[in-house]
């Protein structure tokens, strides 16, 4: 029986390793003197490392495990390495914010490696049941992380808001998947795509049941109308928070749709693909227009965030192999995005002061030319202008729609593009036309300065290896087939 179950562990040991870490760190902070208890951030760094050398070492290892319920396959090597880096760069982004504003503490850290694991079980689910408690594990985290700032009636607020709405989105999800279950008779993914096939497609449970699943997902990716808590929870967290929020959980909720949408109910596609587009024109839309009306940056960056995922769905209602690895890409290239947006308005915050206003990025030029030129590569990524990476990603997801014949979505799309352009802008105007409102010196560590020039400048320096990386993406996704 152990032998039997030793594949198992060895394709799970990058998750048993997170885990097994995130406890000893929490002992660690417990027991060690006030002084020493900043060993947790470089404790958490090395365990991402570690987890990425197994992920990378076993990525020739595929297949079923444990009892059909643990998948190891490319897409989630891929995705995991990508959790892996965006988390390493959200700490290294967040240690000076929470040193200078007493919040330096282990749990960070430790809800942070929760979160981690969460999301590595999302990406390898091949049932129903992992696949919503590493969701759930995820949830629990993020509402905690949220609410980390106790003093802070904004954070209490936003976590209150976040963890309502996310329980009832949950709620939605697992009753979506217990209707799957009563009209196919069983909870693993590959089965319940299996018995689809025999099934009439408009039988009225599993229509119901996936209702409910895409408005659980629609929930937990922020689309119009499930939106509410976006704003409100990245403007009300900590911005050490909100990164986070904001970046590898967006690659585990593709993980979802994916599992789901994709690798279990693709013989539905003739009933979701009207919702998703449904979905995805109100939140491009909605999105990007309430955006221009924001005068608070990590707020327009929320809006901004539900547009993307608007911009991502694109390549998910296409229904193709293309859309679905142009969608991997894109929600990839976003991630790096979000991360280095959010990673400006951190290096231009300081104890006592929130660089979160549009005013405050006013003059940046003057203060300092090389952080402004930084702020514009990653806005005009954003925005979609070429030859960023951003630029890439939107055009694949809007080819992905032509191609499958929906013409009149890829001319919305665009011209939500358009509309979105104006807010990016306006930063690089605030940046390059104004007179500075703020004259503090800049000042940030030498490693935070780093790893921001590396990953604003990703965006551009990927260009020549753009077509390896598309590649690499659609070799992910084709396993899913």
């Amino acid at each position: 029986m152990m032998n039997a179950d030793i594949p198992g562990l060895l394709a799970a040991l990058p998750e048993i390793v997170v885990l097994a870490m995130a406890c000893v760190i929490l002992l660690v902070d417990l027991y060690l003197p006030r002084h020493i208890r900043s060993v947790a951030y470089p404790l958490a760094q090395l365990t991402l490392v570690v987890a990425a050398v197994l992920t990378l070492v076993g990525a020739d290892r595929s297949g079923y495990f444990f009892n059909r319920m643990f998948v190891a396959d490319p897409l989630a090597v891929l995705l995991k390495l990508a959790i892996y880096a965006l988390t390493f760069f959200v700490f290294a982004y967040s240690r000076d914010y929470l040193r200078e504003r007493g919040l330096l503490r282990g749990e960070y850290f430790v809800l942070g490696l929760f979160g981690v694991v969460g999301m590595m079980v999302m990406v390898s689910a091949s049932h129903f049941l992992p696949l919503y408690l590493g969701l759930e594990l995820l949830s629990l985290s993020l509402y905690s992380m949220v609410a980390f700032q106790r003093d802070s009636g904004a954070a209490t607020e936003a976590a209150m808001k976040y963890f309502i709405l996310g329980a009832m989105s949950s709620g939605m999800l697992l009753y979506g998947m217990s209707m799957l279950y009563g009209a196919t008779g069983s909870l693993e993914i590959a089965a319940v795509r299996q018995a689809i096939t025999t099934m009439n497609p408009n039988d009225m449970v599993l229509v119901f049941g996936l209702v409910f699943i895409i408005v659980g997902t629609a929930f937990k990716l922020g689309l119009v109308p499930f939106h509410m808590w976006v704003p409100d929870v990245y403007q009300g967290a900590p911005t050490a928070v909100t990164v986070y929020i904001g970046t590898a959980p967006e690659l585990a909720a593709f993980a979802l749709v994916m599992r789901l949408l994709i690798g279990g109910l693709e013989g539905l596609s003739g009933s979701w693909q009207g919702m998703l587009t449904a979905l995805a024109v109100l939140s491009m839309g909605l999105g990007n227009v309430i955006a221009i009306a924001q005068t608070n940056v990590k707020r327009m960056l929320a809006y901004s965030a539900i547009s993307h995922m608007g911009f991502f769905l694109l390549g998910v209602l296409s229904a193709s192999p293309a859309g679905y690895s142009g969608a991997l890409f894109y929600v990839l290239t976003y991630a790096v995005m979000s991360l280095g947006s959010f990673g400006v308005v951190i290096l231009l915050s300081r104890a006592g002061f929130e660089s979160d206003q549009l005013e405050d990025f006013k003059g940046l030029n003057q203060r300092s030319p090389w952080h402004a030129f930084l702020m514009l590569v990653l806005m005009f990524s954003l925005a979609g202008v070429p030859p960023t990476a951003g630029f890439y990603a939107k055009l694949l997801v809007i080819q992905s729609v032509v191609g499958a014949g929906m013409v009149w979505l890829a001319v919305a799309s665009v011209l939500f593009a358009v509309i979105g352009a104006y807010y990016y802008l306006r930063i690089v105007k605030l940046m390059y036309f104004d007179d500075p409102v703020d004259k503090a010196t800049i000042a940030a560590g030498k490693d935070f300065r780093i790893l921001l020039a590396v990953n604003a400048l990703l965006l551009v320096g990927v260009m020549p290896w753009i077509g390896a990386v598309i590649d690499w993406c659609a070799a992910a996704v084709r396993a899913l087939s």
